[in-house]
């Protein structure tokens, strides 16, 4: 952690629930006990702890969050001074020594008294805003907040950049963080973009690392639509792609059938990881892609940053549709968005699919009828005792039907 024969230093941020202030003092008790220094960011975006550990005299960040989780609970993500999140394998070697410490009796550190420093996210607005020196002009956009750490920052930055900004639920109080707001309630945004009159609107959510978008109309774009929208761009100004590199986009498993059709018009190859922005971000680094990201509208941007960032990733959408003059509605229309269902199913054992014929057979007959029009992918969840069934196709009463019958078998072998 020590940089330059310098005292090593952690940055620290977080969102708005009523525990990150007690927490933060914790955390940074423990790290002056071991003679680490501490600056503290105060209510900010995981994103921009991210940009701050990257770009400061920072050895880590440390932002306490629960994302898009309810105010009563709480979290740390750990942050290496490059800007990406810890492996794994540091977490847990982290993890035992705190649980040994623990086991041991050792020492309880003194809470820390900590002081905002407002420089740290006046660096990062200042950073995101560099990133479209042509500003937001002639734009008129809400915002939904979710209460979180986007509430004063995102308002800031675009009117800065000259937007007209209608704000919605952006008063945190400690407990309203998420609550029937932000990202997982669009509802609130599709109103305030029609009853406004806005050209378009952004939700965010808990620690605005992920951003979803409504269209003049009302219409709800979500992670697939601007991967499309802005790979589609990129490639056009020859900056999707490195060298004589093919241009790709990456996405899990969970994006649309009609995302990879649309982005095969153009000439883009999608490839999938598993559900999680960690294995978006490795197979980015892999394959040096560009551009990448989830349905949820956690999207990465390689060029601006090592996360993904909810407010930047508004910043490129909101470019596009002014280099375009066109809505979110067109930029999106080619997106064929094919029905999808998927049904989760409490188990009491997870067992490989091979050694379930019954279950196998079911997903091969789905896969039959559909062939190349459709897709069927049966995964165990890794938190909880849950298989999880999701079946895609151009007709939403066979998709159901055979979502519902490979998750009937399913329970019939393994359920509880």
């Amino acid at each position: 952690m020590r940089r330059s024969g310098a005292d090593p230093q952690v940055v620290i941020g977080m969102d708005t629930r009523e525990s990150g202030p007690w927490i933060a003092a914790e955390v940074a008790g423990g790290l002056a006990a071991s003679q680490v220094g501490v600056k503290f960011a105060g209510v900010t975006t995981t994103p921009g702890i991210a940009y701050l550990a990257r770009t400061g005299p920072f050895g880590a960040g440390v932002m306490i969050s629960a994302s898009h989780n309810p105010y009563q609970d709480n979290g740390i993500k750990l942050i290496g001074h490059n800007g990406y999140k810890l492996p794994d394998d540091l977490e847990e070697e982290l993890e035992t020594g705190i649980f040994s410490t623990l086991s041991d009796g050792g020492a309880n550190p003194t809470p820390a008294s900590l002081k905002v420093d407002d420089q740290l996210d006046r660096s990062y607005i200042d950073y995101l805003a560099s990133t479209l020196p042509g500003g937001l002009q002639g734009l008129h956009i809400a915002v939904d907040c979710a209460n979180g750490s986007a509430s004063a920052l995102a308002p800031e930055l675009l009117e800065r950049l000259g937007a007209r900004v209608y704000a919605l639920h952006h008063s945190p109080d400690g407990r309203n963080i998420n609550l029937n707001c932000g990202s997982l309630h669009l509802e609130n945004l599709r109103e305030a973009v029609l009853a406004r009159g806005a050209d378009a609107g952004v939700a965010f959510d808990g620690d605005a690392d992920r951003a979803l978008f409504a269209g003049s109309s009302g219409k709800l774009v979500d992670g697939d639509g601007v991967l499309l929208l802005v790979a589609r761009w990129l490639k056009q100004q020859g900056r999707l792609a490195n060298g004589s590199a093919s241009p790709v986009v990456v996405a899990t498993v969970m994006s649309n059938l009609g995302l990879e059709r649309a982005l095969h018009k153009h000439g883009i190859k999608m490839l999938r990881t598993p559900v999680g922005d960690k294995y978006v971000l490795e197979e980015m680094l892999r394959r040096d892609a560009r551009l990448g990201g989830e349905q949820s509208g956690h999207i990465i941007f390689r060029d601006y940053a090592t996360t993904g960032d909810g407010m930047l990733t508004a910043l490129r959408v909101f470019e596009v549709l002014l280099a375009e003059r066109a809505t979110l509605d067109a930029l999106t229309s080619e997106l064929e968005v094919f029905p999808q269902r998927l049904v989760n199913v409490r188990i009491r054992e997870r067992k490989p699919l091979d050694q379930l014929p019954r279950v196998a057979a079911e997903i091969r007959a789905a896969e039959s009828s559909f062939g190349d029009s459709g897709r069927v992918l049966v995964r165990f969840s890794g938190t909880e005792p849950l298989a999880r069934v999701m079946v895609e196709g151009p007709d939403l009463d066979k998709v159901e039907a055979f979502a519902n019958r490979i998750a009937a078998q399913i329970k019939a072998d393994l359920g509880e």
